[in-house]
């Protein structure tokens, strides 16, 4: 555990579903409403850090999560990403999975996903 870590002891009303090694909590700040972050319990960096175990609860969590948000929200789509790293834009430096639910016109133009992070190699598909 490390004490200046915000993922390390998060209150418990910040827990939305907790599992032996993982848990998922709301972002605190969130790109759109449901955006929730999966977790492991244990401080590693990063995902590729995890164990076995944990690797395994962190990815059946993640789908308990997408089913619960489909539910409550009812997203035509979900973005799902890791910031792994510094250059990767991670700020907090606990492995942690992003879960955002996607709306048709939350965005003018989706297309291409992710690789909008880097716009002047996004758009691939019109070369």
């Amino acid at each position: 555990m490390d004490l200046d870590c915000p993922f390390c002891d998060p209150p418990a009303d910040r827990i939305w579903i907790g599992r032996e090694l993982t848990i998922a909590t709301p972002d605190m700040y969130p790109a759109a409403d449901g955006h929730t972050l999966v977790l492991p319990r244990r401080h590693v960096q990063s995902v590729f850090d995890l164990e076995g175990d944990e690797w395994d609860e962190v990815w059946d969590l993640l789908a308990t999560v997408r089913e619960e948000l489909s539910s409550m929200y009812r997203p035509d789509g979900f973005t799902v990403g890791i910031n792994d790293g510094l250059a990767a834009g991670q700020t907090i430096f606990h492995a942690h999975v992003h879960v955002i639910p996607r709306h048709l016109g939350d965005v003018a133009d989706p297309t291409g996903g992710l690789r909008g992070i880097l716009p002047h190699k996004a758009r691939y598909w019109e070369r």
